[in-house]
């Protein structure tokens, strides 16, 4: 057998991306570039090209080999149930150098199940599980996108050689072997995938690549971040009540949303440090069954604004002052009630102290929403 070797600007023609995917389709194996390795694929669909892919690799008839997509959304043909974790990783670090492996016993109810045979599910869901990855390089999306079947794949070359750089590199094992070899130069990153096994809220790191885990960790968690002046009176009065309503939303309680990856916190513009909340807000709290004993004040920070994925202030004011800090956040930090300012209870009774966490709680549930609806609708 001959490789053709193509380029991958070549990719950009629309004749030779369509014989490449209906190749692939049909049972060739490929050679292909990814940011971090070069890898091979084969149609899951075709036994024979996956039993190539095997003998390859050494793999046994019931190994599977991990499914790599063209986009992020490609992923939800191979989950009948992901987790909101999952969903979040997907939307958070793809494209990217990112292995999500999740556990997957309900093949049948998945769309990619019903196209498979036996040995395409073992290529896919084999040992219960499924692995995916959906790489940041063009060459490997336009390949990905050609092909409307299921793909495996798995680092270019021998079952026991470092993963390849660059074609030259994969060919000098799979030359003859393969039927076509995409040439997209060096690796970006020249370094493995990072794989992290998801389990409902938690994940574990399996294998240690591009990204640290002090990197997954933080793709991991959803901080959100409340703004008001002192952080005294409005922000710790929306920090609990959307930490309480969160956790309910997700049927958790609220000291086991850390481990399921939010974080929600407040700030002032204006605050000094450790200061507790103040008594109005505390009653209104207390009123509602939260005790917020344990708060303390914090002043805002770039630091803050850069950790948090949202960022919700009280008036247009407190939104210039986080903009000021972190120009960048434009795109995450915004009023929570668009309709108007959270009025300051701080010196008022507890009739504003109760209007102040009314209007709080009323946006509270919309940005609760918004937010689980971002990791539900992929």
């Amino acid at each position: 057998m001959r490789t053709e070797l193509i380029r991958a600007v070549e990719l950009n023609h629309e004749a030779t991306l369509a014989r490449l995917g209906r190749a692939l389709s049909d049972g060739a194996l490929v050679v292909f570039p990814t940011e971090t390795v070069y890898g091979v694929a084969a149609a899951a669909t075709q036994p024979a090209a996956v039993a190539r892919l095997r003998a390859l690799k050494n793999r046994g008839p019931n190994e599977p080999f991990t499914v790599h997509v063209g986009t992020p959304r490609a992923a939800r043909r191979f989950l009948s149930q992901p987790s909101l974790l999952m969903r979040r990783l997907v939307r958070k670090a793809w494209p990217g150098p990112l292995t999500l492996a999740c556990s997957e016993k309900q093949v049948e109810q998945t769309s990619a199940g019903a196209l498979l045979t036996p040995e395409g599910r073992s290529a896919v869901f084999g040992a219960g599980e499924v692995s995916i990855r959906c790489p940041d390089h063009s060459a490997a999306a336009a390949l990905l996108g050609a092909v409307e079947t299921p793909v495996v794949a798995t680092a270019a070359g021998g079952a026991a050689d470092p993963p390849p750089l660059d074609v030259q590199d994969a060919l000098r094992v799979l030359d003859g072997q393969v039927e076509f070899a995409i040439d997209g130069g060096r690796t970006r990153f020249q370094e493995g995938s990072t794989i992290v096994f998801v389990n409902g809220s938690r994940w574990t790191l399996r294998r240690a690549g591009v990204l640290s885990e002090r990197t997954v960790r933080r793709l991991a968690t959803t901080e959100v971040l409340f703004v008001c002046t002192g952080n005294s009176c409005r922000s710790p009065l929306a920090e609990y009540l959307f930490r309480h309503k969160l956790a309910a939303a997700l049927g958790l309680s609220v000291p086991e949303l850390a481990a399921a990856g939010y974080v929600v916190s407040s700030a002032g513009v204006a605050a000094g440090e450790g200061g507790g909340a103040s008594r109005g807000t505390a009653d209104e709290l207390a009123r509602r069954g939260i005790d917020a004993s344990g708060h303390h004040s914090q002043p805002l920070t770039v630091e803050l604004i850069q950790r948090a994925e949202r960022i919700y202030c009280m008036t247009n004011e407190h939104l210039s002052a986080v903009l000021d800090l972190a120009p960048s956040a434009s795109s995450k930090a915004t009023v929570l009630d668009p309709d108007g300012p959270v009025p300051d209870p701080i010196g008022g009774g507890p009739d504003e102290y109760r209007h102040c966490a009314e209007q709080i709680e009323r946006m509270i549930d919309i940005r609760i929403s918004e937010l689980l609806d971002e990791d539900r609708n992929w």
